[in-house]
């Protein structure tokens, strides 16, 4: 599990150490609400990655592909 965290330089380092037992990944991203932002943009990246994935199975099965 990534934690994306925004806020100040104090409150990450007094929250990296809960968050290093729920997590194997934590990074800080700036101030307030950036943690947010750097979440969302990940999202989108991986929504466009599944969406060309999808894509592709597809028209590899309907140019005759078996799936598997």
């Amino acid at each position: 599990l990534t934690f994306m965290v925004g806020g100040s330089e104090a409150g990450f380092a007094r929250a990296k150490d809960v968050l290093q037992h729920m997590g194997k990944n934590i990074v800080h991203c700036g101030g307030a609400g950036n943690g947010q932002v750097v979440k969302i943009c990940n999202n989108l990246i991986l929504a466009i990655s599944m969406a060309g994935v999808s894509e592709a199975m597809n028209l590899g099965v309907s140019l005759g592909m078996d799936p598997k």
